[in-house]
């Protein structure tokens, strides 16, 4: 019971998981959800992009690798619009390189997670770009 105490809460945090693998969508969302967060999900960055518009999520998990507009346009496109450039974006990768990594922050991500990825890892990277009452 003591470590459910030291976790934050993330009451209300909208949280946005954009990947094209239903497994991933399911796992994020089931694992946010336990910890109060709002989950939207979207299967590529076409239907995220009128998602985010609708819904104003408050941090983005975006998958690198999807068909038709992939993690790093998706990121740009939403960092280069004035309403969304200040939302965290992260990006959720199977690849672990220096390039990788680079292309990431020239688009404007703001962290770069691993699959797969750990419930801690995701949630610490929610609490570390969104202000989250501890």
């Amino acid at each position: 019971m003591a470590s459910e105490a030291t976790e934050p809460s993330l009451q209300g945090i909208k949280v946005m998981v954009i990947d094209d693998s239903k497994t991933i969508r399911r796992t994020a969302e089931t694992l946010l959800k336990k910890a109060g967060c709002e989950v939207i999900t979207a299967t590529d960055g076409f239907e995220a992009l009128s998602k985010i518009t609708d819904q104003n999520p408050d941090v983005i998990f975006i998958d690198i690798m999807m068909p038709r507009l992939d993690g790093y346009q998706t990121c740009a496109l939403i960092k280069n619009n004035h309403l969304y450039k200040n939302t965290p974006v992260i990006l959720l990768t199977s690849k672990d390189g220096l390039f990788d990594r680079a292309r990431g922050r020239i688009v404007g991500s703001d962290q770069y997670l691993t699959k797969p990825f750990t419930k801690d890892e995701l949630l610490n990277a929610i609490t570390e770009h969104v202000n989250v009452a501890h």
